[in-house]
């Protein structure tokens, strides 16, 4: 008793000391009920009649190469979180200026600039959203309609506001801030809670210890054929080339976790089964589809008949 007694007081102490307010703020926030109703979101299965029209819709879009550009696959993470930061900084820096006198020009602007940003920042993100899981396009299509009620509020603000009605474009504009905060926090579940947008892939280098790592006979993979293995919790392609040559990528997607061992392979890549995502065998470089990060690859080789894998990042000094 006595041994925890210093512990307890000093804990009394701590708490004692931070302010009232943030004690409050605190206590509040941790009653918070908002990831239950955000995480059913995910379940309601009653958004799947518009969610399965709208997907096709954006997949049948004639974007070519410039669906990659719209993923981000060039930046190396998705492209939609920059380009929202825009429209949301806009419509928050004209939130402020409606607060304060001889503003209405700038409000007007930056309004207007809002506007006209959130219309890339919507192709973006609505392309991501085509290539998801079944839960994340549900969560994703309440973040969307959130979005465009907030577009629709501050297109009608401005519209108060050419007409000189200043106190409802005011009000509207305020509104609009609102249900765009509200698009956001959604947003905020869809990307950390339901892992979109993430390289899947990353885990794998912290999984893998260094050195070489068999994983089974060579002769058991069979030749021209993509086939799976395990390396502990790591999941593994492994093909086999006609040339004798061996190539091992991570098996899970870095996209959205898709099994590229029971995808194809053409002209030396794998194309994931899920949502086509395409990487080179030879260094795991995506090449195209939604996935924005490359596919861990491994070295190999076979001693003593068995196949060996091991990272070129933890590959020790000496063998």
């Amino acid at each position: 008793m006595s041994s925890d007694a210093p512990s307890s007081e000093a804990e009394s102490y701590e708490t004692l000391e931070r302010p009232r307010a943030v004690r409050a703020a605190e206590h509040g926030l941790a009653k918070l009920p908002l990831a239950g109703p955000l995480d059913r979101l995910g379940t309601l299965r009653a958004l799947d009649t518009a969610v399965s029209p709208l997907q096709n819709a954006v997949q049948k879009l004639p974007l070519g190469g410039l669906r990659d550009v719209l993923h981000g696959r060039w930046l190396g993470h998705p492209l939609h979180p920059a380009l929202v930061q825009l429209p949301l900084g806009a419509w928050m820096s004209a939130g402020v200026l409606d607060m304060l006198p001889g503003t209405r020009r700038a409000s007007r602007v930056l309004i207007g600039t809002g506007i006209l940003a959130s219309i890339p920042a919507a192709v973006s993100g609505s392309v991501d959203w085509a290539e998801l899981h079944k839960p994340q396009l549900r969560t994703g299509l309440v973040h969307g309609a959130a979005n465009t009620v907030a577009l629709g509020l501050y297109a009608a603000s401005l519209a108060a506001r050419a007409r000189r009605r200043e106190y409802r474009g005011r009000m509207l504009g305020f509104a609009g801030l609102t249900v765009a905060g509200a698009g956001a926090m959604i947003g905020g579940h869809l990307a950390y809670r339901q892992a979109v947008g993430p390289n899947k892939a990353e885990p794998v280098q912290h999984l893998v210890g260094k050195g070489w790592h068999p994983v089974g006979k060579a002769d058991s993979f069979p030749v021209g054929q993509a086939s799976s293995a395990a390396l502990g919790e790591v999941a593994l392609l492994v093909y086999r080339e006609p040339s004798g040559q061996t190539r091992v990528l991570a098996d899970r997607c870095s996209h959205q976790s898709g099994p590229l061992s029971q995808g194809s392979v053409a002209d030396g890549c794998v194309t994931c089964p899920w949502h086509g995502s395409t990487f080179r065998l030879t260094d795991g470089w995506n090449v195209g589809g939604p996935a924005t990060a490359p596919q861990p690859c491994f070295e190999s080789r076979v001693r003593e008949g068995f196949l060996e894998v091991r990272l070129p990042d933890a590959a020790p000094d000496e063998d």
